[in-house]
Formats: structure tokens, sequence, C-alpha cells
């Protein structure tokens, strides 16, 4: 049950935590930030990328009769992995051309608005179902999601709060993003296709965590610049994620 709550409320944390304090420290946010990037990017390749390359070996072993097969099932298995992996850093590229980077917390909080960014609500929905795609098999990646959703709808409330939508619009936008996480996962338990193709899958979402992950992480400063702060953040997220 908490591959679907942990997602969820997050993002609802996130969102009352933006409307009843409203945090005016941006430094505070970028260390949020950087700890949540470092960690998901741990959470990414200590647990998530071992474990689909673990399902491709234990696959070519079971269709291989020596080990002159082995070898090209796996080496081809691998190669797909990592022709999906690219696929998702390009698809994330691509979903950051209409929602402007808004997955990673690059939003520019003054900005007025007259009405709901469509193509950012569309490509942050879309964003988000993925991310719950691989959950059902990696429950753990669940707590890695739910970090990284926080403070991005903490800065999306704040920036659409502060652009002048209307609070009801606001309201809607981010109930709507916190179901899609677990709505992917539902998606992936529910539809046998996906159950056979989750080494795809998990690795095209890989792709997506990477490329999330390590722009959190260069783009929660100033400058690109790193201090004594940005770095324990940083470090904090890679040992909570690497010990989860």
């Amino acid at each position: 049950m908490q591959v679907y709550f942990l997602p969820f409320i997050s993002v609802i944390l996130g969102y009352l935590v933006a409307v009843w304090i409203q945090p005016k420290n941006k430094r505070v946010i970028k260390l949020l930030l950087a700890f949540s990037g470092s960690f998901l990017l741990t959470m990414t390749v200590s647990h998530l990328l071992p474990e689909v390359y673990e399902h491709v070996l234990q696959t070519s072993t079971m269709h291989s009769h020596d080990s002159h097969s082995h070898h090209d099932h796996s080496h081809g298995g691998m190669k797909t992995i990592g022709l999906f992996i690219m696929l998702g850093i390009v698809f994330q590229i691509v979903l950051e051309f209409f929602s402007k980077g808004a997955e990673h917390g690059h939003v520019h909080i003054n900005d007025k608005m007259n009405s709901l960014p469509w193509l950012l609500f569309l490509s942050l929905c879309l964003h988000a179902l993925f991310e719950g795609l691989p959950i059902s098999q990696h429950q753990h990646l669940a707590v890695g999601i739910a970090v990284h959703h926080f403070p991005i709808s903490m800065i999306l409330t704040l920036f659409f709060t502060q652009g002048g939508l209307n609070r009801n619009a606001i309201f809607l936008f981010m109930i709507l993003f916190a179901f899609m996480t677990p709505l992917g996962t539902l998606i992936s338990n529910s539809i046998p296709f996906l159950i056979d193709y989750y080494a795809e899958i998990s690795a095209f979402v890989i792709g997506i965590l990477f490329h999330i992950s390590s722009t959190i992480i260069f783009e929660s400063s100033e400058g690109h610049k790193f201090n004594s702060a940005k770095l324990l953040s940083i470090l904090l997220g890679v040992l909570i994620g690497f010990l989860m």
C-alpha cells in the first residue's frame, strides 16, 4: 500500500507546506532539492539499476544452452537496457522543452501568468506517470520518488501562487499531479504487457531519473557552484539512499 501512498502524500505535504508556511528562504529549498537529487540518484544506481541488469542475466541464463550463447544473450540484453536508458534521457529532454525544467525545480517564482500553463501541466503529469511504472517491481523506489516530489511540489505551488493563478486551479493541479505516480504503478500492475517488459520499462525510467537527479544536483545552487552546505546535503542524500 505504501507504494501508492508515499508518492501521493509527499506531493500533498509539499503543497500544504507551501500554502501554510510559504517559505521565503530559497537557500533552504535548494538544499532540499540537492538532498532529493542525490538521494534519488543513489537509489537509482544502487538499487534499481543493479536489479534490472540482474534480471537480464537471469533471463539470458534461462534461454541459453551453452556459455557462448549465454554471453551473446547477456551482452545483447545489456545493450538493449543501455539503449532504453538513453531513450529515457532523450525523452526527458524533450519533456523539458515543454515543462521548462519544472521537474527539477527550474522555475522562476516571480513569473506572472494569466492561465494554467497546460503544456507544463501535461509534461509534469506524463513525467510523474512514467516514474510510477517501475515501482510495482521495485518498491523501494517509492521512497526515492516521494523525496523527489516533496520539494518539487513546494516549488510548483509557490510558482503558481506568486504567479497569480487561481487557488482552486492550483489545488486541482497538485491533486492531479499527486495521483500520477500511483496511477503509473497501478497501470504497471494491471497490464500484462507492461509486466512482461518491466526491465525495458525500468531502464527507460532509469534514464529519466538519471537526467532529473543529476540536473537537480547541478542546478540547486547559484552559478552551479558547490558550497559546504550543499555538499553536505548531497553526501547525506547519498548515504541515506545507499543504506535504504
